[in-house]
């Protein structure tokens, strides 16, 4: 196993050592995975938590593939069964553990891992505009691991999708979800929902969301968390989700509501250390981060936290990142780090 599968494995055991202190407000049972191994026999799937955070027996009350059973705190395949890589195939399961019961969706996974995160969607050659529908069909049709992408809540507590504070001469928060989905996009999109960009990462099995919640101007951070992970926790789309936020108190609610969710922060005063003391899973920060501290990657990489660097758009950048072993590289160039990634 390389050390980029070893810290993307072993950083998310590690955090569950905070699962507990948090996990009073999370929705229970809870996994602290959602994606199954193709063409492994009895593989084990993931730990079951009950809602104080402990690892306890547990009931699968629903499995309507007969694939799946629990043994002891863990979710896995039967014994010689395994599944391959189906694109279109999901598997529902119902768990109970302690006096909670839970629905959750399982994927094969076959998610891609090559580093690459277009941000804001693959946009700077291609038709749709940034954070539109178009632009994230486009990352997901160039096979890129993650696309990035920005959530408000809009004046009516409606998960928006913007990067700015602004869009079409409308401020996010201080507008309807209809006043802002009035705004004309190009190639005639609209400001999407976060609804519609799970609904449409669903379709698939390859690329992952990587959902940035942004700092609010009317104190309603927690709120948009809350909101946030409810969504996906409703849409049972954990599998394909990572959450990166500036604002640090946002990161730590999504912990509180999912403490095993993969969160990463990206303001760069964190040393790896304290994320990881604090059970976030990864640092997103921005290129001169990494370039005041050439040991940053090597810290975070004993510290059990992944790594990812933002906005990197120059090819020499990312040779240098890519060589220190960077877990992940944000860019608006996804073409060129995607041939760089090929060799």
């Amino acid at each position: 196993m390389n050390d980029y599968k070893k810290i993307f494995l072993l950083g998310g055991m590690a955090m569950l050592g905070t699962v507990a202190a948090g996990a009073q407000q999370a929705a229970a049972p809870y996994l602290d995975a959602y994606t199954i191994p193709v063409k492994k026999r009895n593989a084990v799937i993931g730990k079951i938590y009950d809602r104080n955070g402990k690892l306890g027996s547990a009931v699968l009350l629903e499995d309507k593939s007969g694939l799946f059973t629990i043994s002891g705190n863990e979710l896995k395949l039967k014994r010689k069964v395994s599944v391959g890589v189906d694109s279109h195939v999901t598997y529902p399961v119902r768990i109970k553990a302690g006096d909670d019961t839970a629905d959750f969706l399982l994927v094969a996974d076959d998610f891609i891992r090559n580093k690459v995160v277009a941000h804001r969607g693959a946009w700077k050659h291609h038709e749709g505009s940034q954070n539109s529908l178009t632009s994230l069909k486009d990352a997901i049709k160039l096979g890129c691991e993650g696309s990035e992408f920005d959530v408000w809540l809009s004046s009516d507590d409606q998960l928006v999708i913007s990067h700015d504070p602004e869009i079409g001469g409308k401020k996010v928060e201080e507008s309807t979800l209809a006043d802002l989905q009035a705004v004309q996009l190009k190639n005639g999109d609209r400001v999407p929902t976060l609804e519609e960009y799970i609904n449409t990462i669903m379709e698939q099995q390859k690329t992952r969301l990587v959902l940035e919640l942004k700092p609010s101007a009317k104190g309603k951070g927690e709120q948009l968390a809350t909101q946030a992970v409810a969504m996906v926790h409703a849409k049972k789309a954990q599998a394909w989700m990572f959450y990166i936020s500036f604002d640090y108190n946002i990161c730590k609610k999504i912990k509180a509501l999912d403490p095993t969710a993969k969160i990463a922060y990206l303001n760069g005063d964190k040393t790896p250390a304290q994320l990881q003391a604090d059970g976030i899973w990864g640092l997103d920060y921005n290129q001169q981060v990494f370039k005041k501290d050439p040991q940053l990657i090597a810290t975070a990489r004993q510290q059990l936290v992944t790594t990812n660097a933002w906005t990197i758009d120059n090819p020499e950048i990312m040779d240098g990142l890519l060589k220190d072993g960077i877990d992940f590289i944000t860019t608006n160039e996804p073409e060129i780090l995607l041939e760089k990634v090929k060799h």
